[in-house]
């Protein structure tokens, strides 16, 4: 799969005229700290940014590109666990556009408070392990975000044990199986509509 980041000077540049229209149009105290792909912060938008050309490759889902962000209106973005970070991070990637697994490739933080649930992720997950090895029955995470899903299931994937998403929008979450094949999940509602209206086209 190509980069779609490979003009990660571009994309920085998108990503801070975004923010500049947030900051202006939010009336927020927010000052985005832009991390680029080259190492430098570039929190000014008049600096040319990633025109360095010792670019170190990242890992397939290391971000390229992260903000973090400071101010008196943080607490704002960490509100109902991070509702509004994670929105504006959303509409940065769509702004890019990316794909829903290539959300990774961005990152947006405020005091440490996605990086500490990082954190928290892969305990989790380690604990689900030790917990399905030990009983023999699947183990069902809460709901979590697209991004937070994909993290589990990478974290899951060196134990060797069958990983499932269930449930759908908001309310979707990973489920861990004992040793074998994972049942197959039920289709979506889209899919159950679709399957009803093509059986009666058979008929």
């Amino acid at each position: 799969m190509t980069n779609p980041l490979k003009d990660q000077g571009s994309a920085v540049k998108e990503i801070t005229d975004f923010l500049k229209v947030l900051e202006d149009t939010g009336n927020l105290d927010l000052k985005p700290h832009i991390l680029a792909c080259n190492g430098h912060v570039q929190p000014n938008a008049d600096v040319p940014i990633g025109e360095t050309s010792s670019v170190s490759p990242a890992s397939e889902h290391s971000p390229l590109i992260c903000v973090e962000f400071t101010g008196t209106d943080t607490p704002l973005l960490l509100a109902r666990n991070g509702e509004l970070l994670h929105a504006i991070e959303h509409i940065a990637a769509k702004i890019l556009g990316l794909e829903p697994e290539e959300h990774d490739l961005i990152f947006f933080d405020a005091e440490g408070f996605k990086a500490n649930r990082d954190k928290e992720l892969q305990l989790a997950a380690q604990t689900a392990i030790e917990q399905v090895r030990e009983t023999g029955r699947p183990y069902s995470f809460p709901p979590m975000t697209s991004r937070e899903r994909r993290m589990i299931h990478l974290a899951l994937a060196k134990s060797g044990l069958p990983t499932a998403s269930s449930g759908e929008g908001p309310r979707r979450f990973v489920v861990l199986y004992p040793e074998g094949p994972a049942p197959t999940p039920p289709p979506a509602t889209e899919d159950r509509t679709r399957a009803i209206r093509n059986s009666f086209r058979r008929r």
